[in-house]
């Protein structure tokens, strides 16, 4: 049966070693100027302006994210009332007034990604686990939905150090468990991540 998921982008799950997810979210701030759109499931990194962006890089290489963004608040420069969207349109914010993004950006964060593309076999699928994995359309999305149409790039899959995810599993979802079709769900966290105890500044601008 062909899988029923469709390109999601990072979808909470709970994290290492935990329950199901708490939706723990920190408040950023998204720059009034900026004019790139990020959807909901969009991996976010920090500016040096002290804003939160999307990522530059569709694939996310080398980047350290400060987390996934599920939504924001701002103030519509035209009513002068304030909006709540599950993404950032690029404009149409009051500039005087805070735009606060809202992230799940807890270091040990799992996530929840559909595969780009169907695995040869099922040892394929299962040699997944563990390897590390950049992202495809990881700074697209769709702007009727909000929704990141971000899915993970099957053909990176190997063991290269700074490629932007860690698979760690396989969902459990009978509903997409057709590994010879595209939509598997593999759950992953961030290979690395921004907030974690060896985080460092180099790739946090990518």
């Amino acid at each position: 049966m062909t899988n029923i998921n469709t390109a999601f982008g990072l979808r909470p799950l709970g994290v290492n070693g935990s329950g199901p997810n708490s939706a723990g979210l920190t408040e950023y701030r998204i720059a009034s100027n900026n004019t790139d759109d990020i959807w909901q499931g969009s991996p976010v990194i920090g500016s040096n302006a002290g804003f939160i962006t999307r990522l530059a890089s569709a694939t996310g290489d080398q980047a350290n994210p400060v987390g996934v963004f599920v939504g924001c608040q701002y103030v519509d420069a035209v009513t002068r009332e304030p909006r709540w969207s599950n993404y950032w349109p690029g404009g149409g914010a009051l500039a005087a007034a805070p735009i606060k993004a809202y992230v799940v950006d807890n270091p040990n964060q799992l996530f929840l990604v559909a595969a780009s593309a169907a695995f040869a076999s099922d040892a394929a699928l299962q040699a997944a686990v563990f390897a590390n994995a950049n992202l495809a359309n990881g700074n697209a999305g769709v702007d009727a939905t909000g929704i990141s149409t971000a899915t993970l790039d099957v053909t990176t899959l190997a063991t290269t150090a700074n490629h932007l995810l860690r698979v760690v599993g396989i969902s459990d979802d009978a509903s997409n468990a057709d590994r010879t079709a595209a939509g598997i769900g593999l759950i992953v966290r961030f290979n690395r991540h921004f907030n974690a105890p060896v985080g460092t500044t180099t790739g946090l601008f990518a």
